[in-house]
């Protein structure tokens, strides 16, 4: 049994505005109806495949199971990274976690934000490196180049990869990103693959190069693990000895230094989805080059992506040429798409202007479903709020402002200080500056209201909570 290794802990700065830092390119549906997680998730499940590993950090915990149960798959372990350390240090961890319980296993490490459309093809592709892994071998993929890619690292081939039938040949080194003059001549020669940042070795494997190559990983990171503890279903890895990690990639810290390695080369479709030029391509376009997406209309327009992601905003186009906008309730992009590699520099000017756009989703996720504002004023907010059936707010109250409630959709069971009733469609409630109260959805389908606050302070951080299924702190938002 191969056990997948999800690495899911990224920020996709290129893909804003529909990507950021509070919700992430791997949980957004940017091609298909499903997420990158989800459909890495299930390209790496089935037959021969253990449950999937998935490292993450803490404000994304409860996006991973949801997405996870969505699909119908149970995860495995959950670990929970205190920090963003690089790829090093999570696939360490992963084997070290892994080792406890089978230290003969396969790994499959993989990021959870690239799109293989063919996952039958990359199946054969991972059945075809087995052999290699449970030899001792370091076994990486790579990607068939398709044009002269300067965005990519490049794998250098002992061997030819011929027709591209998946079997494992020699790789003789690892290549940095290269400029545009020799991406052309290493696409020419036939002998360079891009690196897909996905690898396939065993754990005793991995944990001897580790020590080979990396010894001074081995402490902290094993020291985050026995020092860490469960929370609900996850595994959080202890902050301070994860502190002590270098912020280093698996390529730099072991794969560039290892002499047991091996690739399968794949030629069946592949993209990190680096930007938004990337999600053009994927999308398909139209014979004139044209890509639209949601509430969005192309009139005359060529080689240009146009993308609304708001049902009540429609976009249009006329006369575009090489343009990519993309619509957010909160924010629009427009931009050349020879500069959709830029996309992180709007990110950056917006971060220095303090302005939420640059990292806050419109969406506010929670562990029992989302939030998101609909009108804000200098003493009220107007919310739309999604609970999951089943699920439950904390026992709490507030400082500084006042509740309305008005259920929309669904039933919800509401406490306010000590009484509970059920609150139906088309009712309201009223939570006094102070009450202790909680909502919860006792149904089988999504309970909707709309809350509207009022008071002196409107933040989220205004709360005091008595009693937390999900086991939050005091103050943490939610």
């Amino acid at each position: 049994m191969i056990t997948p290794i999800l690495l899911c802990g990224g920020s996709g700065t290129r893909l804003w505005p529909l990507s950021r830092k509070s919700y992430p390119k791997q949980f957004v549906p940017l091609v298909g109806e499903k997420t990158l997680f989800q459909a890495s998730a299930q390209r790496l499940s089935g037959t021969g495949f253990a449950a999937p590993m998935v490292l993450t950090n803490s404000d994304f915990r409860f996006i991973v199971t949801e997405q996870l149960a969505g699909l119908g798959i149970d995860p495995g372990s959950i670990l929970i990274e205190p920090a963003g350390r690089n790829t090093a240090p999570a696939v360490l961890a992963a084997a070290l976690y892994l080792e406890k319980t089978d230290p003969e296993a396969l790994m499959l490490v993989a990021p959870s934000d690239h799109v293989v459309p063919d996952a039958a093809a990359f199946r054969a592709a991972v059945e075809a490196g087995q052999a290699a892994a449970l030899a001792g071998q370091i076994v990486t993929f790579g990607i068939k180049p398709t044009h002269a890619e300067t965005g990519y690292g490049y794998l250098e081939l002992d061997g030819d990869p011929g027709d591209f039938t998946p079997r494992v040949i020699g790789l003789k080194r690892f290549v940095e990103k290269p400029d545009a003059q020799t991406a052309e001549q290493m696409l020419a020669s036939g002998q360079f693959l891009w690196n897909a940042g996905i690898f396939l070795f065993s754990v005793k494997t991995i944990l001897a190069a580790f020590r080979a190559h990396a010894p001074d990983l081995l402490a902290p990171v094993t020291a985050s693990i026995t020092d860490g503890a469960p929370d609900l279903g996850f595994f959080r890895l202890d902050p301070v000895a994860w502190e002590g990690c270098p912020d280093i990639s698996i390529d730099y810290a072991v794969m560039e230094k290892a002499d047991n390695l091996t690739v399968v080369p794949f030629a069946a479709g592949w993209s990190d989805l680096g930007g938004w030029d990337a999600v053009w391509r994927e999308a398909g376009p139209d014979e004139n080059g044209v890509v639209t997406a949601g509430h969005a209309t192309a009139i005359d327009c060529e080689n240009s992506l146009i993308r609304s992601e708001d049902t009540g905003l429609e976009v249009v186009g006329i006369g575009l040429k090489d343009v990519i906008t993309v619509a957010m309730p909160d924010a629009v992009l427009v931009a050349d798409a020879s500069r959709a590699q830029d996309v992180k520099q709007a990110v950056a000017a917006l971060k220095a202007k303090s302005a939420k756009q640059a990292t806050e989703f419109p969406m506010d996720h929670r562990p029992w479903g989302w939030f998101e504002s609909l009108a804000v004023g200098d003493r009220f907010q107007v919310k739309r709020i999604h609970v999951h059936p089943g699920a439950a707010l904390s026992l709490q109250s507030h400082h500084h402002r006042s509740e309305h409630w008005i259920v929309v959709e669904g039933t919800a069971k509401v406490t306010v200080d000590d009484e509970v009733k059920l609150v139906t469609e088309n009712q309201s409630v009223y939570i006094p500056l102070g009450a202790v109260h909680r909502m919860e959805n006792p149904g089988k389908v999504p309970m909707v209201l709309i809350e509207v606050q009022t008071g002196s302070y409107l933040g989220e951080d205004d709360i005091i909570r008595y009693e937390d299924v999900y086991a939050r702190g005091q103050g943490a938002k939610g």
